[in-house]
């Protein structure tokens, strides 16, 4: 009973805060998008959703979740393309069990995507350290005990996400940078923002690549002692790798198969591709085919940026 009272109360407030923050645009047909971001407790959901509301996202925190269809017909409501984005996560208790209904529900309202942040242990138990912060699941555990906990009671929507984003080896700015460059709307009928990642086998593939190319079959610079503490941004190593014909004729085939690919990933209403290419330890052959991938795409009017998970700083 109480929780129906608080929605009663607290609908009405919704409404007008979304409308003030909504102005209507008479004659334009919404274009409403919704971003729930959720994840582990530490992950960096809350800088991520500073990241969204410096692009423009009407941005809201821990919502209550028995809100959030509500909250999407508010903002399907407004005329003038207004994209939203919310954060829920643990604190929601074994309510969370709830959530996978009631995102089915929000789709069917609203374009809806669910973004799921995480993070290794070592380093979700580093930044509880750095902060100072008790977990959310409370004090009466070790934070360790309590974060395998919360991936454990996160699993089931972890598993419903439509980007899985692993924020290990971001600090702030890269991971405003990574919101930025997948979710920044362009008005333009190349409306795709492409990351091209590379990255090391030996650390396992990148949770949110959408295409993954395996380049280990190319000629490895880590043999040849000069190149060994180099990357494959080094001019000395681009040219060695370079000069195979199987790199050329990887990088042609390749490049068409993605400009081939593109246009229709961008009909279907994709905004983001991640193209991961990986090598052994993602520091040479991966970083120089990543580098040239994203001149080729640049080339043909794309944006697109590079990120290199594994190579050294």
């Amino acid at each position: 009973m109480a929780g129906k009272q608080v929605k009663k109360a607290v609908k009405p407030l919704l409404k007008k805060v979304v409308k003030k923050a909504v102005p209507q645009v008479p004659g334009l047909k919404s274009k409403g998008e919704l971003v729930i971001l959720t994840g582990m407790s530490g992950s960096g959901k809350l800088s991520a959703l500073k990241a969204f509301e410096d692009l423009g996202y009407y941005s809201v925190d821990n919502l209550p979740l028995e809100l959030i269809p509500r909250f999407a017909d508010l903002i399907q409501q407004t005329k003038n393309g207004q994209r939203a984005a919310l954060v829920i996560d643990v604190r929601e208790g074994m309510r969370l069990d709830e959530f996978p209904a009631i995102l089915k529900k929000v789709r069917k309202v609203l374009p809806t995507r669910l973004l799921f942040l995480e993070a290794n242990d070592d380093a979700l138990v580093r930044r509880f350290s750095e902060t100072r912060r008790p977990h959310p699941l409370g004090r009466s555990d070790t934070v360790v005990r309590s974060i395998r906990a919360e991936r454990k009671r996160l699993d089931p929507i972890r598993n419903v996400a439509d980007i899985v984003l692993d924020t290990t080896k971001f600090n702030v700015h890269e991971l405003r940078a990574h919101i930025n460059a997948q979710f920044e709307r362009e008005e333009s009928d190349r409306n795709l923002t492409i990351s091209s990642m590379s990255f090391g086998f030996k650390n396992g593939v990148p949770a949110e690549a959408d295409l993954v190319f395996d380049v280990r079959f190319l000629p490895n610079p880590h043999f040849i002692p000069e190149f060994r503490k180099l990357t494959g941004k080094h001019p000395k190593v681009a040219k060695y790798v370079r000069q195979f014909p199987q790199t050329q004729e990887f990088l042609d085939k390749t490049a068409d198969m993605l400009t081939f690919l593109l246009p229709h990933y961008i009909k279907e209403g994709k905004s983001y591709l991640t193209v991961a290419f990986g090598c052994t330890g993602g520091q040479h052959r991966s970083v120089f085919i990543a580098e040239e991938m994203k001149k080729r795409l640049a080339s043909e009017g794309y944006r697109v940026k590079t990120a290199h998970r594994d190579m050294p700083r």
